[in-house]
């Protein structure tokens, strides 16, 4: 049975339109024109913005210490009153792509819906700026985020961690770092189909190798991990999938498709972190492939998957006495 034969009917339209047509890999010479002929790609399959009634601003604010300053982007509901729970956003983009306009759309849906204030990160890439750049900036964002609770109307108490793929790679490593360094306090941490393990040795990585080129698949995945490691060692805050310490970790919201080359990965970590005490909540939807729900986000299963998301930020960014 093929790949596309095993995916969700409702998104072989997609499958269909999209193998063949992702420009060729290459060396770091040609990173620039592969953006944008990935943006250009990914831009032709978008779904129209929706309608969310959210304001934005971007900020430049302090970076990691001897490194440049960071933009962010601040989302809040429109019509929001009093100090609200924060979500910091990580994009994804397998450490090598996005930037704060690659999930903007998505950034608005999370502060409409979950009431919320949204920080997303506009972190440094790879292969420009490698390991540890993007977790380094991702940390210094979290600290920011917390110490200007004032300023930007939010309940620091409050917070959530959020990430896709390298992003939710970055996510774990922020929240290891907190955990570390002694907080920031992080009320949820969402990983979603996150990047967790630079060694390619799970059997989803080897099912999962070749996907036509149109989704994230083992070469890219080889890929952009060189780029991002640079020749360094993978420590647990490069690759959290090399933790051998989960234990004081926050509580943790894991989900993947089963036909994503991060399946089994994200399973073993998401069951390394159970082990360790940490209470965890682990989907794994058949028929969903990487991103599958942001290509074709009016799909039933698309719509459960992004739901039971919802769901989980919003029970656990309450109130305490809600």
């Amino acid at each position: 049975m093929t790949f596309a034969d095993r995916v969700d009917p409702a998104y072989r339209d997609v499958v269909a339109a999209l193998t063949g047509v992702v420009p060729a890999r290459g060396g770091t010479g040609d990173v620039h024109e592969r953006r944008a002929a990935l943006a250009l790609i990914g831009g032709s399959v978008a779904p129209p913005p929706g309608a969310y009634d959210v304001e934005h601003e971007d900020r430049v604010v302090p970076g990691p210490d001897d490194a440049p300053a960071l933009r962010v982007r601040v989302y809040r509901p429109a019509r929001a009153t009093g100090d609200l729970p924060v979500i910091l956003h990580v994009h994804g983009g397998g450490m090598w792509l996005g930037d704060l306009e690659s999930e903007h759309d998505l950034c608005r849906r999370l502060s409409e819906a979950v009431g919320a204030v949204v920080v997303s990160v506009d972190y440094r890439l790879a292969p420009e700026s490698p390991y540890p750049a993007a977790a380094d900036d991702c940390y210094a964002a979290l600290r920011w985020v917390t110490g200007s609770a004032r300023e930007l109307g939010v309940d620091a108490a409050r917070l959530a961690v959020f990430g896709g793929s390298a992003g939710g790679g970055l996510a774990i490593a922020t929240a290891l770092r907190a955990r570390d360094l002694g907080g920031p306090a992080i009320r949820l941490l969402m990983a979603v189909y996150p990047m967790v393990d630079d060694r390619h040795e799970t059997p989803s990585s080897r099912e999962l190798a070749d996907l036509g080129g149109f989704v994230w698949d083992r070469a890219f995945n080889v890929e952009a991990w060189e780029w991002y490691l640079a020749g360094r060692p993978a420590d647990a805050y490069a690759a959290p999938a090399r933790a051998t310490d989960l234990a004081g970790m926050p509580p943790t919201f894991v989900d993947v498709g089963e036909l994503d080359l991060f399946r089994d990965e994200d399973v073993a970590f998401a069951s390394a972190l159970l082990a360790a005490g940490v209470p965890t909540e682990l989907h794994v939807y058949p028929g969903a492939f990487h991103g599958s729900e942001a290509m074709v986000p009016d799909a039933e299963l698309s719509r459960r998957i992004v739901g039971t998301r919802l769901a989980a930020l919003r029970r656990a960014l309450a109130p305490h006495d809600a």
